[in-house]
């Protein structure tokens, strides 16, 4: 039966991946690959020897439907990320979706990715959350935060180390420096961190330390009761309603 199958790779340490990821790498005809060079060193460390082609984000639009039709065919494909589990801000979500499209199933294995352990280190309510990725560099930048301000769910974002302390004094700015906040960053690697405090006291962290690694930044939502109060007229509904 014709199938896509997405194997998460660990973001840090090597340890991370499942054997069922391992087999499904190994058996597979083809290993899709965002950087063949970075998975090549996985596939050394773990004696896997399927070939590898490349799958990113400035060639994905021009290969995506001739790899469809080698999966209908019936080859064995599998699609991995430089880290973590592909389409989750790495390149994915159009093979998928042309796959689904075209009565292909989709078999997504679980497995490594960063936001979910800075999520639950952050110590902020994890039950409900927005995953927002890297905000956009410039255009639409400060539009896409503002937007954000009454977001009542714990946000997630991704960062490089070049932007953490803007970001952080962005968020402030819109969100209020008191807003609770967290920083994780080389997530399973040997310098992991997570420095917590409010944006007012990252700021000052990053100001005295500089910012090395890949980040993850976890920002409580506003209140419920202060988005009432604050920005609607309805402060004195029931809050369940």
């Amino acid at each position: 039966m014709a199938k896509l199958t997405i194997v998460p790779t660990p973001v840090g340490n090597l340890e991370d991946i499942t054997a069922r990821a391992l087999r499904v790498l190994r058996e597979a005809s083809v290993v899709l690959a965002e950087d063949t060079r970075t998975t090549g060193n996985l596939f050394k460390h773990f004696g896997i020897e399927t070939r590898l082609a490349s799958y990113h984000k400035f060639n994905e639009h021009q290969v995506v439907s001739s790899l469809v039709n080698r999966i209908a065919a019936g080859e064995k494909v599998a699609l991995v990320s430089d880290a973590g589990t592909p389409a989750i801000s790495d390149p994915g979500y159009l093979i998928v979706r042309q796959c689904i499209d075209n009565g292909i199933e989709v078999e997504c294995l679980p497995g490594a990715t960063a936001f979910v352990p800075a999520l639950v280190n952050s110590g902020l309510p994890c039950d409900r959350f927005a995953f927002e990725g890297f905000l956009p560099h410039k255009k639409g930048r400060k539009t896409a935060i503002e937007q954000l301000a009454t977001e009542t769910r714990t946000m997630i974002f991704y960062e490089s180390p070049f932007r953490v302390l803007k970001t952080l004094q962005q968020l402030a700015e819109a969100f209020g420096k008191d807003r609770r906040a967290s920083t994780s960053r080389e997530i399973s690697k040997v310098y992991e961190e997570t420095t917590r405090g409010t944006l007012e006291e990252l700021i000052e962290h990053f100001t005295e330390t500089e910012p090395k690694g890949e980040f993850v930044i976890v920002v409580e939502g506003l209140s419920r009761k202060l988005s009432k109060n604050k920005y609607s007229d309805t402060s004195n509904e029931d809050e369940d309603e």
